[in-house]
């Protein structure tokens, strides 16, 4: 295929720079979008008279042809050509002979493609929330059945303090919540037509980059030709954002693999989201949770190219930048993929609600309620934190815990305690007891579903 640039040069251009230098492997999957791009374009070059409105028509017909095409499989990308934009440009050329050759006055490939990666992304930001809300709204779902399932809360992976496995999970849900917030706002920043900025300095032809702005939904055009073409911070912001989401997946994937081991066995993993042992059958791994922990990663790989490939290079466009879109692709890929496999792994977990139980009951996480109970009888809470403490010792020593220790053991420390002691220590009345905003209490648990689920309703 002969190259679109060839009239500067005498000889071809050796075989394995052919190679090196071109992205149609991985930015062939911007074809919808490069040629949802040209169709704007000719359509405003139609409508401004800069070619005649006659060959505008065609060259949009022929597009359309092109689209139809590649989306039935009829025509196949061909590997040889330098980049999508350029076989697409000549398969015009070849359809239409002159009258394709139109297509490219008054564009630049460096306009080109940094719209139809801002085309592209600004799709696949859509997708990533659709999927993120998914996660959102089974976690919110989840949480409604578990308002008063008691598990140990947790400080150092120590056990600290009692809550319920629906507080855990809206800890989560927060946290992918504002993961949408993120998305949300590198989609509006990034929502600028770069179109209409050429190579580096614009055109003299009198294009309309409002119209083209317009029929391709973008807010306004960019509002420096430069910056236009050399602007990858939406990749960098979207790669950061993405970088966010799998964070918040392996950490809650760190958990998922420690609750369903044995040494907790908080939940036990649908046989379909697990896979065993070459070796050992007794072995049910939960490979999925590992995965994504481990994708992680790969994901902040991709934001570390990103970064670095970008932190030294001078206005305007630079090849370096082709780097670009095997980053950022990756970090999209990875990220949908995780996240569509993620939900429904804890969509058909199951909950042991007595393992929790029965881990709450053995940490002393009501340590700090027996302590608030004698500052509420009128003892100084440093005061109350020594005879607490001193109370846990005596049960580590005898094998007991703070609610089978006697009455007669309490009363050694302090007068102050009675038989109601019992009751304010209870795992139940400590997490139900906390029903503050953002508390573990049944309530409080539901108002922040409630909250959640109204929230979402507004995206």
């Amino acid at each position: 295929m002969g190259k679109m640039w060839a009239g500067r040069f005498k000889k071809e251009v050796d075989s394995k720079v052919n190679d090196f230098n071109s992205s149609i492997s991985f930015d062939g999957r911007m074809y919808r979008h490069d040629i949802m791009g040209s169709i704007a374009h000719a359509t405003m070059l139609g409508k401004t008279g800069v070619i005649d409105p006659a060959e505008s028509e065609k060259i949009i017909a022929g597009l359309e042809g092109i689209l139809a095409d590649l989306d039935s499989g009829d025509l196949a990308f061909d590997m040889e050509a330098e980049d999508i934009h350029m076989f697409i440009e000549a398969e015009l050329t070849k359809r239409l002979g002159d009258t394709g050759k139109r297509l490219h006055t008054a564009r630049s490939r460096n306009d080109q493609v940094a719209l139809d990666i801002r085309l592209y992304l600004r799709d696949e930001i859509q997708e990533i929330k659709s999927l993120t809300k998914t996660l959102i709204e089974a976690l919110c779902d989840m949480a409604a059945q578990h308002t008063e399932t008691i598990m140990p809360g947790y400080t150092h992976l120590q056990r600290a303090q009692p809550i319920t496995f629906g507080h855990h999970l809206m800890a989560y849900a927060n946290m992918f919540w504002r993961d949408l917030g993120r998305l949300s706002d590198t989609a509006k920043r990034m929502n600028q037509n770069p179109l209409g900025s050429g190579a580096l300095a614009a055109t003299t032809y009198p294009i309309d980059r409002e119209m083209t702005s317009a029929l391709l939904g973008f807010d306004g055009p960019t509002a420096n030709s430069l910056d236009g073409v050399s602007d990858r911070d939406f990749c960098i912001e979207l790669a950061a954002a993405i970088a966010t989401i799998m964070l918040h997946l392996s950490r809650f994937s760190e958990e998922i693999i420690l609750w369903s081991s044995w040494e907790f066995k908080f939940i036990e993993l649908d046989d379909a989201y697990a896979t065993g042992s070459s070796i050992m059958p007794q072995k049910k791994n939960p490979d999925v949770a590992e995965l994504c922990r481990g994708k992680t990663g790969r994901v902040y790989g991709d934001l570390m190219a990103l970064l670095s490939m970008m932190k030294s290079l001078p206005l305007a466009y630079n090849k370096d930048m082709q780097e670009d879109k095997e980053a950022i692709f990756d970090a999209v890929d990875t990220v949908k993929l995780c996240l569509s496999t993620f939900t429904p792994m804890l969509q058909t977990a199951r909950v042991l609600k007595e393992n929790m139980r029965a881990a709450a009951a053995k940490g002393f996480i009501n340590a700090t309620d027996c302590a608030d109970y004698l500052v509420k009888k009128g003892m100084p809470f440093r005061d109350a934190y020594k005879i607490t403490g001193t109370l846990v010792g005596i049960c580590v020593d005898t094998g007991k815990t703070l609610e089978t220790l006697p009455l007669s053991a309490y009363q050694e420390l302090s007068e102050l305690f009675s038989q109601d002691v019992f009751d304010a220590i209870s795992l139940e009345k400590c997490a139900m007891a906390r029903n503050v905003l953002g508390g573990p209490a049944k309530e409080s648990v539901e108002r922040q579903i409630c909250q959640m689920k109204a929230a979402l309703e507004t995206l």
